[in-house]
């Protein structure tokens, strides 16, 4: 079973809220991140994201993680951060674009994710994991959640809902630019946080959503810190906000290759031809954010599309028989049979010629990135099922990097976890 744990969040009062809320560190760039800074230097991604203040610095640098605890304290002694004074739980809500999202802020223990009571379904970047883990170390705090999803049998989703209404008005509330409304409120009263524990007692595993690398590095901090003998209690758990898993959304991850392996785009599109069916596609609506098939779409397809040359191709073909959960996925297909065999990609998780893009930005995104030069190719995927992702989890199985994108996206900033 797992077990749910208060704790003394630090994050910004109502009228800091708007100011200090940012973007998940990991769905912007260096520079779309520096631009952001630029706009409004009280932003949360002058902590999460400080490498956007030193452009020049090569990953890694020290300087990067100093500066980021440097501003964290910063924030701290001008009042736009602040703890709060009792360990709490919280209350965190996304509303509009026709969603509505509740979930549950609170820590979990490292030891559950260690012993597959947390699942997970992807495996983590090397160098994102990395990144995450000293920027955590500099810190000594968690500046990000982790999105964990449980299976809600009994009601918790209702009984969350009824809580909300119960307290009321929330603590801060931010009218992101994509028309969202991030709202948190604090749970204080010992009852309401006691009835919490009880119903999520029940529970008996958690499945990660978002943020593999956030929980793969608290692991690796705790790791660290119990052979050095500076372990803590905060240091064995880490903070995430868990949503029932019938009430988030999934979307597909978009990849975008910097060359065509040494083929002009003709011989490419022939290549392909030996793994999927190929067509134009025609225009897409770029304001959305998938590409539907031409023709509804069966159980027994695969579905890719790709923008290369200028235009956008639908790519199609059967399911193979005798395929396991894993390899019947489209991202599989694609990473086996184009961007492994044509593209020479056999790295998913390191090439550093496949990047990804996050499937909540319309298509126009996709298409700008190639279209600036950066890119040869990008491929917008499909979304995959809820239950889908909570089989191949259960089974053991690992999903190929960036399969999933979950919304609702949790706002950085507006709770932090230290670790002391």
């Amino acid at each position: 079973m797992v077990e749910i744990f208060r704790f003394p969040a630090v994050r910004p009062k109502a009228r800091t809220a708007p100011l200090v809320a940012s973007v998940p560190y990991d769905v912007v760039t260096t520079d779309e991140a520096a631009e952001c800074i630029r706009k409004n230097p009280m932003s949360f991604l002058r902590i999460s994201r400080s490498d956007a203040e030193f452009i020049k610095l090569p990953p890694g640098d020290p300087r990067i993680y100093a500066r980021a605890n440097e501003t964290f304290h910063e924030f701290l002694e001008k009042g736009l951060l602040a703890r709060d004074r009792t360990p709490s739980m919280y209350l965190y809500r996304v509303t509009g674009n026709g969603h509505d999202f509740l979930g549950l802020g609170c820590t979990v223990q490292v030891k559950d994710y260690e012993e597959n009571t947390i699942r997970r379904h992807e495996l983590t970047r090397y160098d994102k994991e990395e990144d995450r883990t000293r920027h955590i170390e500099a810190l000594n705090a968690q500046s990000g959640a982790v999105v964990l999803l449980f299976e809600d049998h009994d009601g918790i989703h209702e009984y969350l809902q009824s809580l909300w209404t119960l307290k009321g008005a929330p603590d801060s509330e931010v009218h992101w630019s994509d028309g969202t409304l991030h709202q948190v409120m604090c749970i204080t009263r010992e009852e309401d946080l006691a009835a919490l524990e009880r119903v999520f007692r029940p529970v008996p595993r958690l499945y990660i959503a978002d943020g593999h690398h956030r929980a793969k590095s608290a692991v690796n901090v705790a790791m660290t810190r119990k052979v050095e003998g500076r372990l803590t209690d905060e240091s064995m758990r880490f903070m995430g906000v868990l949503f029932a898993h019938n009430h988030v959304k999934i979307h597909g991850y978009s990849r975008l290759v910097t060359d065509l392996n040494g083929l002009t785009p003709a011989g490419f599109i022939q290549r392909l031809e030996n793994v999927f069916s190929v067509n134009v596609y025609g225009e897409v609506d770029r304001s959305a954010f998938h590409i539907p098939p031409m023709s509804p779409m069966s159980e027994s397809e695969h579905i890719v599309h790709m923008f290369l040359d200028g235009a956008w191709y639908e790519c199609a073909r059967l399911h193979t028989s005798g395929m396991d959960r894993i390899e019947a996925l489209d991202v599989s297909v694609l990473q086996q049979g184009v961007l492994s065999k044509i593209l020479g990609i056999t790295d998913p998780r390191g090439d550093p010629r496949l990047q990804y893009l996050g499937g909540a930005r319309p298509i126009a995104d996709l298409e700008a990135m190639v279209k600036r030069g950066g890119y040869a190719v990008a491929f917008a995927m499909q979304p995959v099922k809820v239950e889908s992702v909570l089989e191949i989890a259960d089974a053991g199985g690992i999903m190929p990097p960036k399969s999933t994108w979950f919304e609702p996206k949790i706002l950085s900033g507006l709770m932090v976890h230290t670790l002391e």
